[in-house]
């Protein structure tokens, strides 16, 4: 195995994880994006460098092209601007951390996101964050990315929601962020069957076996590999199962887990409507199980609940 690591090493291969931590995970060494990535949790970099942070996230939801409605508009710069009751994700996650003793800010400033260390976990709420389609300079993109691969690797947790998969199509690290995964099309916005395939995890295990949602049932390409998923669409259940893309089949994944280049990722492709945001949940199928769904998630990616189970 040392000499499997070192021959590693040597070729340019090794990432920072696996040098850092003094110890292999094997079969965990992902070339494509040069870092330890998968379920094995060799792979987090325990280092206790989030030992004294308080229980805090910083939710992220600046987007530099479409932008979701229940996004509501776009916020003013720097960190906590007002919110309108539109801000219906922005909301309803703050709302919905609160009651579990977890502060969040908000923010849609570039310039912020160059300081995340005080922070258990980055949300990207369907963030749209991209060279290409981004008014904001080049340097400051440049200088947020490379503080969200050092806060990652230095044991951070990232959570994803809905459209962070529609974000730096051209920044491989992030790609391999969401597990080798991005958003490809989707069909209809329409009701489905959501089905747990793993029960063991914190963000699922409090869930019924299955339960109705609405979504716009995103498409992957590339499809998420060496990730523990934890729900599907029942394809079954979709009136209109695909726009281009020819589908994932009885396994079309909405939600899932891995460990990335010394840090956690918990990611989920739903959320687009304002009402799975909603405090009042009876008024959008499945948004109670979304919202349990998602706060578990975020505590996980956190580490104040069993991750990645």
């Amino acid at each position: 195995m040392l000499a499997c690591a070192v021959a590693l090493a040597g070729a340019g291969l090794a990432p920072a994880a696996f040098a850092q931590q003094g110890a292999p995970a094997p079969g965990s060494l992902d070339t494509q994006y040069n870092a330890c990535r998968g379920t094995n949790p060799n792979c987090y970099n325990d280092w206790g460098a989030f030992a004294n942070t308080p229980n805090k996230v910083l939710i992220y939801s600046r987007t530099a092209g479409p932008r979701h409605a229940n996004l509501g508009p776009a916020l003013a710069p720097g960190l906590n601007p007002p919110l309108a009751a539109a801000n219906a994700v922005q909301n309803g996650l703050v709302r919905l951390l609160a009651a579990e003793g977890i502060q969040a800010d908000w923010t849609e400033d570039v310039a912020r996101m160059t300081s995340l260390n005080g922070y258990k976990a980055i949300i990207f709420a369907s963030a749209l964050w991209d060279h290409a389609k981004s008014a904001a300079g080049g340097t400051q993109l440049d200088a947020a990315r490379h503080a969200l691969r050092q806060y990652m690797r230095r044991g951070g947790g990232f959570v994803g929601i809905h459209n962070a998969f529609g974000t730096e199509y051209n920044w491989p690290y992030y790609e391999g962020l969401l597990g080798n995964a991005n958003f490809y099309d989707h069909g209809a916005n329409q009701n489905g069957t959501v089905r747990v395939v793993n029960k063991n995890d914190s963000s699922t295990s409090m869930l019924p076996a299955s339960w109705a949602f609405k979504d716009e049932w995103y498409t992957l390409m590339p499809y998420p590999t060496n990730v523990k998923f934890l729900m599907v669409v029942d394809t079954n259940s979709l009136a209109t199962k695909r726009s281009t893309h020819p589908g994932h089949g009885k396994m079309h994944p909405v939600s899932w887990c891995q460990y990335y280049d010394g840090g956690r990722s918990w990611v989920t492709t739903l959320g687009h409507d304002a009402g799975a945001f909603a405090q009042d949940t009876s008024t959008f199928p499945g948004a109670a199980e979304f919202q349990k769904h998602v706060v578990a998630g975020i505590k996980s990616a956190m580490g104040l609940v069993p991750f990645c189970k």
